[in-house]
Formats: C-alpha cells, sequence, structure tokens
C-alpha cells in the first residue's frame, strides 16, 4: 500500500467512524413523542376497543404492545379539545385573543403550548393537519395564531375543520387551495414521517391531527368499499393503515425504543340521526357518516360519556409495559406535563395548569392511581358534570337548543335534578342512583361548585381564568341572566 493511499484509507476509517459515533451517541437522553390526533373518532370505532366492523390492526398493535386508557377523556368539540390537549388546561380557564367568546378558540399568544414547553429543552416540532385554534374558518383566521407562533417549527396542515373544503398551509403560507381531501391522510402522514426522517438525531416531537373522521368524509382509492362500516370505515381503516406507516418509519430510523406514541381522539362521535342538515345533504345515509360511542350514552357536543371519553393508546417498548389496561382517569390535559417530565422540562408555574403528570400510569408502576381527582365536563362555557372516582353527577342543566339535533332525542333532555351514575357498573348512565348515595351528591357538588368559581360558568367568570387583553372580560355572563 502506498503512503497515499494509507493516508486515504486512515481518513476514511477516521470519519467513518466520526459517522458511527454521531448515530450512536444521538441525543437519545430525550424520548421523542408522537400524537395522533383523530377527529370525531368514538369509543368503539377501534378493534382494541370492541368495533366488529372496523379493522384496525395496526392501532390493536399498539395497544397490544402498550397501554390501553379506557377512562380518558378529551372535550365536547374540536377546537376547545385542541386548546386542552395544547395547554394542559380546560378550555374555559384559556386566554381567548381579544377574550373573545366562541366555541373554537382563537388560542391566545401568550399561552403556553406543549410545543413550546419542550422547545426550551432542545425538541423540534411539526403541527401536521387540523389546528383550529386561529379561527374556525378556512379562510377567516389569525395568521399569527397559527402553529409557527405557538412554540412549532414547522406546520403543514389545515386552519379548520374539513366541512366543505381544505385549504393547504405550508407555515402561513396557503400552498394548495381546495386540497383532493381524499388524499389527507395520506399526505399528512408523509409529511410527519418526513420529519421524523429529518430529524432522528434530535428529540422531536410530531402532532398530526387528522382531518377525518370529521365529515367530510372522503378517502383514497386503495380504500373505497373496503371495510364492513361503509365510507366511515374505509376512513378509519386508512388512518389506521397510515398509523403503521409511522410505526415502520421509527422501526427503521433506530427510534422505535425512545419514542411514546399515544393515538387519541378529540371528541366522541357525531350523531347524524336528527340533523336536517346533514340528512339533506347525504340523505338517508346520514347517520352512517358518523362513529359509535358504544356502550357509552351519547355522542359529540353532549356531556354525556360518549361526548369526551374517547380511546387512548401509548405505546414506546422497553418504557410502557404491553398489552395492559388502565382504568385510572386521564386526560388529554396530562399530555402537557407529562411530556414535561419526561422531556427533563417545565411545567409552566406562572398559572393554574389542570393537567397532571401521568407518566407513573404510562409505565405501569405498580399501586399507582390517578392524579386527577374531580374531572370536569364543560359544553362550551356550561359546567354539567364532574367525575370523581367512579362517580359522575350531573347537574341541573337546560336543553342545548344549539346542538341537541346532534343527539338521540332520548340524549337531549332537561336535566332537572342532580344525577348520580356509577359507571364502574354502569358505563352507560342508565341509572340515576342519586337517592341511595346523598353523600356523594354531596361530595361531588362541592367538587361542581369549586370549578364554578375557579374555572367559570356560563354565569360567571373564574378566579384562575386568564385575560391578557383589554377587551371586555366574558360579555356572554351578561346574557345569562
Amino acid at each position: 500500500m502506498t503512503k497515499k493511499k494509507m493516508l486515504w484509507t486512515i481518513a476514511f476509517l477516521h470519519f467513518s467512524m466520526l459517522a458511527i459515533s454521531a448515530n450512536l451517541f444521538a441525543d437519545t437522553s430525550k424520548p421523542n413523542f408522537v400524537v395522533i390526533f383523530a377527529d370525531d373518532l368514538g369509543y368503539g370505532d377501534l378493534g382494541c376497543f370492541g368495533s366488529e366492523q372496523i379493522k384496525t390492526p395496526n392501532i390493536d398493535k399498539v395497544a397490544a404492545e402498550g397501554i390501553r386508557f379506557t377512562n380518558f377523556y378529551a372535550q365536547t368539540v374540536c377546537g376547545p379539545s385542541r386548546a386542552a390537549l395544547m395547554t394542559g388546561c380546560y378550555p374555559l380557564r384559556v386566554a381567548i385573543e381579544k377574550n373573545r367568546v366562541e366555541v373554537h378558540p382563537h388560542l391566545h399568544s401568550d399561552e403556553i403550548t406543549i410545543a413550546e414547553v419542550l422547545k426550551d429543552v432542545g425538541y423540534v416540532s411539526v403541527a401536521i393537519g387540523k389546528w383550529d385554534l386561529a379561527g374556525h374558518s378556512q379562510t377567516d383566521y389569525s395568521p399569527n395564531l397559527l402553529p409557527t407562533h405557538q412554540g412549532f417549527n414547522t406546520f403543514f396542515g389545515t386552519p379548520t375543520s374539513n366541512d366543505r373544503i381544505v385549504n393547504l398551509i405550508r407555515d402561513e403560507v396557503v400552498v394548495e387551495p381546495k386540497a383532493d381531501m381524499s388524499q389527507l391522510t395520506r399526505r399528512y402522514t408523509e409529511e410527519a414521517i418526513s420529519f421524523i426522517q429529518q430529524n432522528k438525531e434530535t428529540p422531536f416531537f410530531v402532532y398530526l391531527a387528522h382531518s377525518m373522521p370529521h365529515v367530510e368524509l372522503a378517502v383514497s382509492k386503495p380504500f373505497q368499499g373496503k371495510s364492513a362500516g361503509g365510507l366511515y370505515g374505509d376512513v378509519v381503516e386508512e388512518i389506521d393503515w397510515n398509523v403503521g406507516r409511522i410505526l415502520q418509519t421509527l422501526k427503521e430510523e433506530g427510534l422505535d425504543d425512545n419514542t411514546y406514541v399515544i393515538f387519541t381522539s378529540d371528541n366522541g362521535p357525531w350523531y347524524f340521526g336528527r340533523s336536517k342538515g346533514h340528512q339533506k345533504k347525504f340523505g338517508k345515509d346520514a347517520i352512517v357518516h358518523g362513529g359509535s360511542a358504544l356502550p357509552l350514552r351519547g355522542a359529540k357536543t353532549t356531556t354525556w360519556e360518549g361526548g369526551l371519553r374517547v380511546p387512548c393508546i401509548v405505546r414506546a417498548p422497553g418504557r410502557v409495559p404491553a398489552d395492559v389496561e388502565c382504568t385510572e382517569v386521564a386526560s388529554t390535559m396530562d399530555l402537557l406535563p407529562t411530556f414535561a417530565n419526561l422531556a427533563g422540562g417545565q411545567t409552566p408555574t406562572d398559572r393554574v395548569i389542570d393537567g397532571h403528570d401521568i407518566s407513573n400510569l404510562l409505565h405501569g408502576t405498580t399501586g399507582q392511581t390517578s392524579p386527577t381527582k374531580a374531572y370536569f365536563f364543560y359544553r362550551r362555557t356550561r359546567l354539567e358534570a364532574v367525575r370523581v372516582a367512579k362517580w359522575k353527577l350531573m347537574v341541573p342543566t337546560p336543553v342545548d337548543s344549539k346542538w341537541s339535533h346532534y343527539a338521540k332525542a332520548t340524549d337531549a333532555v332537561a336535566i332537572t335534578k342532580p344525577m348520580l351514575f356509577n359507571l364502574e357498573i354502569d358505563a352507560s348512565e342508565t341509572t340515576d342512583v342519586s337517592a341511595s348515595h346523598p353523600e356523594v351528591v354531596e361530595a361531588l357538588s362541592k367538587q361542581i361548585e369549586f370549578a364554578r368559581n375557579d374555572i367559570g360558568d356560563f354565569d360567571r367568570i373564574g378566579k384562575n381564568s386568564r385575560f391578557f387583553d383589554p377587551q371586555p372580560r366574558r360579555p356572554d355572563i351578561q346574557n345569562s341572566k
């Protein structure tokens, strides 16, 4: 070997070792997070949660290799649910731009999101899919409130729901008006895969918020007519297939053992059986455009269990035990403090955070119980129920005239007196046991009063609700008296 060849060989080996070292010593001290957030997926719409018509082998595998939460809560509808996930707070607590009173909040830029918490400890983050925190419109939204202004490094998605059209945005620029909705699930997933591949040497957070199975439903050709669950089932099965693609990418990139994958939904399923608008649009098939919350009572827009209790599965090989069911109460609000702890970050201390660190539940630590002592059920600004352990108290409330047509007639009823349910044996909320447990009613009523004073209610501002702008606070209260 000549001296020149020897020098080239030594140089090659040196740089090869550097490359290997860079791969071996990439920052694995901080785990990655992938949150896959379905839109309007019901509690009973996955195989691992009891669906017999919709086949979800990839999500079922996530459950078999991880932990399945069966008492996991979100919020009643899309925007509030995203506000709760991003901030770890009840939607009525968080600050809204210009103090607007609205169903789907313009999340104030001074709120602190999961992405901002993780950014402080070296994470890169991407938001993909539906945002719904800058305005509930495809055209009339606040660009200054899009994900890149809320802690995310980049954004590829749409400002809000796919009710009629979807305009796709890259960061802040509309890059594709009226995109083909049948391609959204695939394209969102490819964006997530690309981000993972490009950022595998850095701790990352992927927030993949699918536009579906929210209506309008659309599915790519390979999945058309494949599910026994009809078009809705086709859509869910395509989401499932794309979950499998993400899992495969994590394995191929050597990230599987260092990544928490969380799959859940933003609220319960639509019920279109009494919606005249959807019946006019879809005809007799309108009802099958929504999913199933069985065995729970109610659906999206209600505060029955079917409105807020959603499927949730968490997988992280070597960290999260396999094939475990957790019956403890948890919620999307717990993700921010949990991620902060796992990443070595800090949950905000200058404001009230309603979520809790549930890493001990995720990791199957023996004897751990839920840190959530009371979970409150809000519909828009109205507090309607509370859950403490196995007990749920519904308080007197009128029929919601705005949303009642999105519920079965038997669910769209006025609550005239407190109703108590034992969810441990009556998840379908069929039997009011308030008369036989007055002490439980009294205890839970105190929790209701606490939330009314601290978070707020339709007729009062909570003492720990946040307002960062000079506009009037909660003008809706004047109209409620």
